[in-house]
């Protein structure tokens, strides 16, 4: 039995579920905040439902409560303003007030650091979603600046295109640039899950990504 009872925004998404899954066998007692329980169906006695919205600062303080690290794998809902800053503040402020501070989040390509050596590709993917996404792709990186502005010991993991397989292939990180164009789900979840006990990226935003055979 894991100690630390992991808070988890997004479990319900496509690569979220990965995420249970893995947190699960390895032991991990988990609150998962969901905005419709009823539509949930995996049967856990690890698992605690917090019913609500990232975006209602009391659901998220009623699942940080009593937790030790926060996880999100957090998607933009359809037909919606872009969630993700209103999510981060929300959940800062909750972290603060509970004193929580680990907190491993995974995010897009487009999220630009001071140390990236983007190269051309990901460069043009960036200034893509930036001409057709552009509320979610600015608010992704005001994410990042709400978090590069807080003391918590965050985690920002920036990714290329998520594929849904249980397989997995070799995979590196990186804090300047994406050489791959993809990522299979389990990996990242055992990656994301890495990161609970290891401190080589806090406050950093890697890359993560498969190579290619």
């Amino acid at each position: 039995m894991n100690t630390y009872k992991i808070a988890v925004i997004g479990g319900t998404g496509k690569s979220g579920q990965y995420l249970i899954q893995n947190l699960l066998k390895k032991g991990y007692s988990l609150k998962l905040l969901i905005r419709h329980p009823e539509n949930f169906t995996i049967q856990n006695s690890l698992i605690e439902v917090v019913k609500g919205d990232v975006r209602d600062e009391t659901a998220v303080r009623s699942l940080i409560e009593g937790t030790g690290v926060v996880m999100s794998t957090l998607g933009q809902p359809k037909g919606e303003k872009s969630i993700f800053s209103d999510a981060a503040e929300n959940i800062i402020r909750a972290m603060n007030h509970y004193g929580v501070s680990r907190y491993i989040v995974t995010t897009g390509l487009s999220v630009n650091t001071s140390a990236d050596h983007k190269n051309e590709r990901v460069k043009m993917a960036t200034d893509w979603m930036y001409q057709n996404y552009p509320e979610t792709t600015a608010d992704k990186q005001k994410e990042y600046e709400l978090l590069f502005e807080s003391h918590l010991n965050w985690t920002l993991v920036r990714l290329p295109l998520i594929h849904l397989t249980e397989e997995n292939f070799p995979k590196e990180t990186s804090l300047t640039d994406c050489k791959g164009e993809g990522i299979s789900a389990a990996d990242l979840a055992e990656f994301l899950a890495s990161q609970i006990e290891d401190s080589e990226y806090i406050r950093k935003s890697p890359f993560l990504y498969n190579l290619k055979e």
